[in-house]
C-alpha cells in the first residue's frame, strides 16, 4: 500500500470550508491509497455486443430502499456498483473505487475520503460531496418506509460532512479497529439532483411520496451500465454509459464491462430458460445444478464445440441460510419441535442422493468462511428420526396418526409448510419431505414463484422458509435476530426470534472497538443461535458452472478467489472481465450451418478450491 504524506491544499490552516463543515480538515492527516495490487482482467478484452440472460421474474420495484425492494433483482441495481472503496478480489486489500485516497481519524470513529473527480452519474451529472451527504436525508427518512436503513444511518453512521466538492469524511457512533473502520465507512452515494423534495417547508428533504412515485424509476447509476430500456413484464436492457465510462481512469476496472448492452428476459420457467440458451437466443446458462451438469449438458451442441462448459471453484463467504423457522407460528415457538425439525430433516442424504454429492454441507446456519468470526466448533444436525422423536414426544406430540404422522392430545398434526422460490428445489424438498416420514413429522411445500416469495417471507407469513442470503466479509446480526426487527413486517428476522440477552450481545458486537472481541462476540452469538434451532443449515455452493456458446471470452485466469459468476447471467455477481468476440460469434453461427464441428471443451479451474 502506498502512503502519501504530502497533505495538499487542505492545510489552509484553520480556514472554514464555507460552511459545509463545523471545522477544516485536520492537518495531521495521513492519505493512503493502493494502485499496487495485481489486476485480474484481460487486455485482450473486446469492447461491443450485447450479453444476453435471464430471470425468473420481473422485479416488482426499481428502488433499493423501502418495500419489496430486497429482492433478488436488488443486485443489478446496487450491489455491483461502485462504493468509496472496495476489496481486491484476490488479496482482500482494499483498493480505490469512487474516493482515490483516504485517511484515518486519530479517534478511531472517522475516515477522510478524495472523490475521484471524473466521477460521474449516467446522466452525466458529476459524483460530488453533496451524493454523499444526500444519503444520511435519504436513509433517515420516514418516507422510504425502511426501518432498518432508518436506524442503521442514525444510531451506527453517526454523519457524513463535507468539505468541499470531492473531500468528504464519514463518521460512526461508535469508534472501531483501524482494520474494521474503513469497512465501516465505507459507502455508495445517492444522486441527490435526480431525487425531488417536496416543496413543503417542513420537508425532510424526501418525497412523501417516495415509494410510489420512485416504484419504477431507476436513479442513475455509477456503474458502468445503467437501465435503457424496459419491457414490464418481459425485459429489461442495461446499456453501457460508453467507453469514456469514468471508471476507465481505475486501473482496477480497465477491461471490464466490455459488453455494450446486457439485456435480461423474463423466462419464468428455468427448463424454458435452458431451450432458449441451446436455440442459441441466450450466451450464457447457469450449470450449477448437478442434473444440468451432469445429464442435461451433453448435446449435439456441447459434442460439437458450440457450447462449453465451465467449473470454476472460488472461496466467497457463505451467508446465512437453510430452513428458517418462523417462531411466531404456533408450535415452532416450543424449542423441543424446533430441535425435532432439525434431527428430522436430512440435508445430507439430500446432497448425496439428489445433488450427487456437488454440494457441500454448511455446517452452520449464521454462514461460514468469515474468518474469526465464524464459530468453526459448530456443526449442523445429523439426520436422527429417533432422536427427533424424542423431542417430538417432549413436545406432546407423542402419538402417531392413521397417515404416520404425529398428533398431540388436542389432534394438531406435526405438519409444516415449507416456503421456496425456485421449481427446480422441488425434488431437494421432496426428498425432505419423505424422509422426515421417519420421525413422523409432515412438510408441505409451498412454491412461490420468484421475487413474490421473498415478499411472503419478509412479511412473516410463511411457517419454514428455504432460502439462503449473501454475506460480506463479515456477519450481520442486527436484521437477523434483534427484536427491533422481530414480528415486523419488511424486515430480514425471518425466525421471529430474539431474546434479551441476544440484543445486548448484538449491540456489544456493533459497538465494541476491539477486533478480537468482536470476533468472541461473533462466536458465542452462533452458539446461541445454533442452541435454539431457529435456523437449520442447509448446503453451500462453492464454485461457479455454467455453460456458454464459443464466443464467449474470458481471461487466461477466469477465477478470482470472490469469482461467484463468470458471466452476468442471473445476477451480475460477476467482476464484468468476460467479453464477446463478434468474429467468432459470425464463425460459429455460419459453421453451424454448415455441419462444421468444433473440439468440445470442458475447463474445470480449481485455483481457489477451498
Amino acid at each position: 500500500m502506498r502512503i502519501n504524506k504530502t497533505l495538499t491544499a487542505v492545510i489552509l490552516s484553520g480556514c472554514s470550508f464555507f460552511g459545509w463543515a463545523d471545522q477544516p480538515l485536520p492537518a495531521n492527516l495521513t492519505w493512503e491509497t493502493n494502485v499496487d495490487e495485481p489486476l485480474f482482467a484481460s487486455d485482450k478484452a473486446e469492447f461491443g455486443g450485447t450479453f444476453r440472460t435471464s430471470i425468473s421474474s420481473f422485479p416488482q420495484t426499481f428502488r433499493t430502499v423501502g418495500p419489496d425492494a430486497n429482492g433478488s433483482f436488488r443486485a443489478w441495481l446496487l450491489d455491483a456498483h461502485p462504493a468509496l472503496v472496495s476489496k481486491h478480489p484476490n488479496t482482500d486489500e482494499w483498493i480505490p473505487d469512487l474516493a482515490t485516497e483516504w485517511a484515518f481519524s486519530e479517534d478511531h470513529k472517522t475516515v477522510f475520503f478524495r472523490l475521484n473527480p471524473k466521477a460521474k452519474w449516467s446522466d452525466g451529472e458529476p459524483v460530488t460531496a453533496d451524493d454523499f451527504t444526500y444519503v444520511l436525508t435519504l436513509m433517515r427518512s420516514k418516507d422510504i418506509v425502511a426501518p432498518w436503513y432508518n436506524t442503521y444511518y442514525t444510531t451506527v453512521l453517526k454523519d457524513v460532512v463535507k468539505y468541499d466538492q470531492y473531500t468528504i469524511s464519514v463518521t460512526l457512533s461508535e469508534a472501531k479497529d483501524k482494520k474494521d473502520l474503513l469497512e465501516s465507512t465505507n459507502m455508495a452515494p445517492r444522486p441527490k439532483h435526480f431525487y425531488k423534495p417536496d416543496t413543503d417547508e417542513n420537508s425532510d428533504g424526501v418525497d412523501d411520496n417516495f415509494v410510489k412515485k420512485y416504484n419504477f424509476k431507476a436513479e442513475p447509476t455509477t456503474w458502468a451500465y445503467a437501465i435503457d430500456k424496459v419491457k414490464k413484464g418481459r425485459s429489461i436492457t442495461f446499456k453501457h454509459v460508453g467507453e469514456d465510462w469514468w471508471g476507465y481512469s481505475n486501473p482496477y476496472y480497465k477491461n471490464r464491462y466490455n459488453v455494450e448492452k446486457i439485456r435480461v428476459q423474463v423466462i419464468r420457467d428455468d427448463d424454458i430458460a435452458r431451450k432458449h440458451f441451446e436455440k442459441g437466443d441466450l450466451d450464457s446458462y447457469h450449470l450449477v445444478r448437478p442434473t444440468l451438469w451432469h445429464e442435461k449438458s451433453n448435446g449435439k451442441i456441447y459434442q460439437k464445440g458450440y457450447v462449453q462448459k465451465f467449473w470454476g471453484f472460488n472461496q466467497v463467504p457463505q451467508g446465512a441460510g437453510g430452513m428458517w423457522l418462523n417462531t411466531a407460528k404456533p408450535n415452532l415457538d416450543d424449542i423441543n419441535v424446533r430441535k425435532g425439525i432439525a434431527h428430522a430433516t436430512d440435508f445430507d442424504g439430500m446432497i448425496e442422493n439428489v445433488l450427487r454429492g456437488d454440494y457441500s454441507r454448511q455446517p452452520n446456519g449464521m454462514g461460514v468462511g468469515q474468518e474469526k468470526f465464524t464459530n468453526e466448533s459448530i456443526t449442523a444436525p445429523k439426520f436422527e428420526p429417533a432422536l427427533a422423536a424424542e423431542y417430538f414426544d417432549k413436545a406432546g406430540f407423542s402419538q402417531m396418526g392413521p397417515d404416520g404422522i404425529r398428533v398431540n392430545d388436542k389432534g394438531e398434526k406435526l405438519t409444516f409448510a415449507i416456503t421456496y422460490s425456485a421449481r427446480f428445489h422441488t425434488p431437494r424438498l421432496a426428498y425432505l419431505k419423505e424422509q422426515a416420514k421417519l420421525a413422523g413429522l409432515e412438510f408441505t411445500l409451498n412454491l412461490i414463484d420468484g421475487s413474490s416469495a421473498f415478499k411472503y417471507v419478509s412479511e412473516k407469513k410463511h411457517e419454514i422458509s428455504f432460502h439462503g442470503m449473501g454475506s460480506g466479509s463479515q456477519p450481520h446480526y442486527w436484521e437477523y435476530l434483534h427484536s427491533a426487527n422481530a414480528n415486523k413486517p419488511q424486515t430480514n428476522n425471518f425466525t421471529n426470534y430474539s431474546t434479551p440477552e441476544l440484543d445486548k450481545l448484538i449491540m456489544e458486537f456493533r459497538s465494541e472497538f476491539s477486533r478480537e472481541k468482536r470476533e468472541d462476540l461473533s462466536r458465542t452469538i452462533q452458539k446461541i443461535v445454533d442452541d435454539a434451532s431457529i435456523i437449520i443449515p442447509g448446503y453451500m455452493v462453492p464454485y461457479t458452472r455454467s455453460a456458454h456458446w464459443r464466443w464467449m471470452k474470458f481471461p487466461e485466469q477466469p477465477m478470482t478467489k470472490k469469482t461467484e459468476s463468470l458471466f452476468s447471467t442471473g445476477a451480475p455477481s460477476d467482476l464484468g472481465t468476460y467479453w464477446i468476440d463478434q468474429d467468432a460469434k459470425k464463425e460459429t453461427l455460419s459453421e453451424m450451418k454448415k455441419g462444421t464441428a468444433y473440439e468440445p471443451v470442458t475447463i474445470i479451474n480449481d485455483t481457489y478450491k477451498f
